[in-house]
């Protein structure tokens, strides 16, 4: 069993890697949207509403899969977050100037205030998708480590064709989730429209995805890897067909069939090297070499046994309380405080 617990928690970092794409990738996706798409602050505040209860909860996934690296594999953790300090941090800085947006927007009264914040969330989901892509990319195709799992390539060696490739895949994914999460939470011109654009864009959006798939498998050349490709190919043309013929609900699964697909096939491809080393295939970290000790990963598999189930159900929960469509006739009239009694707060 000991032998056995790296590759489990390997398995369980990509279903918390997966919970997390799939989760926030709709409030990143909608976050993006709120420029170029909505078409007035009704809109934009729809949009707001839309993933206002549940936004939070979901970057909780991001949290856990990082933990949970630091905690089962703290070799990986320390190549990971060294050698690409400089993109997780401009993910951690959008992620926290998105979260100030959608809880400072709605504070002022000027249309300058309003703007200014909508364009800090739409360019910190932007960035954030992008940043996050690229980082996973990254761990599947390598990095200039040595011997001691150090980056040697200096502080930009992350700035190559598999980052731009992986951070458009994640960034173009989170788009089309956010905009088929839109027909199934809004009504009216909000949810035609995200349904014709989705038709449309939609083979284009998840094309950087399907790249870096197809070349981590072919790097691989595993078997299984190509079955799970096929899977995911099947599932995005379906949901393709689907939303052009109105069948939202049907679309958004298969939509997400294809997520579980390709990550399926990208994460199986290069067991069991968790960070390759492109400077020579020695110094790449596997799962056995880069895990904790098997009491550590026995005491977390526990824990993850006794409470992941518990936040599923819980999170479950909360989208069916909150799963009723929403439209611009619910979203009253903004309101402003008088002057005087603005004035009178602040004396």
């Amino acid at each position: 069993m000991s032998d056995a617990l790296p590759t489990i928690w390997f398995i369980l970092i990509a279903v918390l890697w997966l919970g997390y794409l799939f989760l926030e990738g709709f409030d990143l996706g909608v976050g993006t949207l709120l420029k170029g798409f909505a078409k007035n602050e009704q809109e934009r505040r729809l949009l707001i509403n839309t993933i206002g209860p549940v936004w939070d909860g979901n970057e909780v996934w991001l949290l856990t899969a990082g933990g949970a690296t630091f905690a089962a594999f703290p070799l990986w953790y320390a190549s990971l977050f060294s050698a690409l300090y400089l993109p997780l941090t401009l993910a951690l800085v959008a992620l926290i100037l998105r979260a100030i947006a959608i809880e400072y927007r709605g504070k002022g009264h000027t249309d300058r205030w309003r703007a200014g914040w909508t364009w800090c969330m739409s360019a910190g989901s932007a960035v954030a998708a992008f940043c996050v892509g690229a980082m996973l990319a990254l761990t599947t195709t390598g990095m200039p480590l040595n011997e001691r799992g150090d980056n040697v390539g200096g502080p930009f060696a992350w700035v190559n064709a598999y980052a731009i490739i992986g951070g458009l895949g994640v960034l173009g994914f989170c788009i089309l989730h956010g905009l088929l999460f839109l027909t199934l939470k809004t009504d009216g011109d909000v949810r035609h429209r995200a349904a014709r654009i989705a038709g449309s864009w939609g083979p284009l959006l998840l094309l950087p995805l399907v790249a870096w798939a197809v070349i981590i498998v072919v790097r691989s050349g595993h078997w299984w890897g190509w079955a799970l490709l096929l899977i995911a190919a099947g599932a995005a043309a379906y949901s393709w067909i689907a939303i052009r013929g109105g069948r939202e609900k049907a679309a958004f699964l298969a939509e997400s069939g294809f997520l579980v697909a390709g990550v399926a096939a990208i994460f199986s491809s290069v067991y069991p090297v968790v960070m390759p080393s492109t400077l020579d295939p020695q110094f790449s970290l596997t799962v056995g070499g880069a895990s904790s000790s098997a009491y550590t990963l026995t005491v977390m598999l526990i824990v993850a046994i006794v409470f992941v189930p518990l936040v599923i159900l819980y999170q479950s929960w909360s989208y069916r309380v909150f799963a009723q469509r929403l439209s611009v006739e619910h979203i009253p009239a903004a309101h402003a405080i008088p002057k005087a009694v603005r004035s009178a707060a602040h004396s």
